[in-house]
């Protein structure tokens, strides 16, 4: 199943991230885990669009923001504390980081990143992450966490080049 289908061209982008943020803080209520100020921040950045982001990326656009010193360090704080409860997903491949359609649904991250344009699709296919966990269990290896990352082109640039 594709959780994050291609944006449509009358998409209300702050409608977008403000659902997100909702869905957030109801989520880390209901968890008791605290969203500061500072967390909901680079939240609200990583939503803000929607195509990954680096940690240094955050860090600048907050400076610009707040026009205050901000350290790498708690970038990574709270980039930690929004993946640990299911609100972003690191991609591994791109040391960047991209805001979870999903956050209520925990889930191993499958992520389809188009090479051209630098879309990211995110797939939840439960058979994928069965699969891999097989597969890790029958060469002995216990998996605790799973990201598959899939390079290639979107429909969309692969129309453009004639490759569909």
């Amino acid at each position: 199943m594709l959780i994050d289908p291609p944006l449509q061209r009358n998409h209300d982008h702050r409608l977008c991230v403000e659902t997100a943020m909702s869905r957030a803080a109801h989520l880390c209520a209901s968890r008791d885990a605290k969203l500061t100020n500072s967390r909901r921040q680079v939240l609200e950045l990583v939503w803000d669009r929607h195509e990954p982001v680096t940690a240094y990326d955050l860090v600048e656009t907050l400076r610009a923001v707040t026009g205050k010193r901000v350290d790498p360090p708690t970038i990574y704080r709270a980039l930690d504390f929004l993946i640990e409860q299911g609100l972003v997903h690191r991609i591994e491949g791109l040391n960047a980081f991209i805001g979870c359609s999903m956050p209520e649904a925990g889930h191993a991250g499958q992520f389809l990143i188009c090479g051209e344009c630098g879309t990211i699709r995110e797939l939840a296919e439960p058979d994928i992450a069965r699969a891999v966990t097989a597969g890790a269990l029958a060469q002995g290896f216990v998996a605790e966490r799973q990201t598959v990352e899939v390079y290639g082109r979107c429909a969309e640039c692969a129309a453009t080049t004639g490759a569909a």
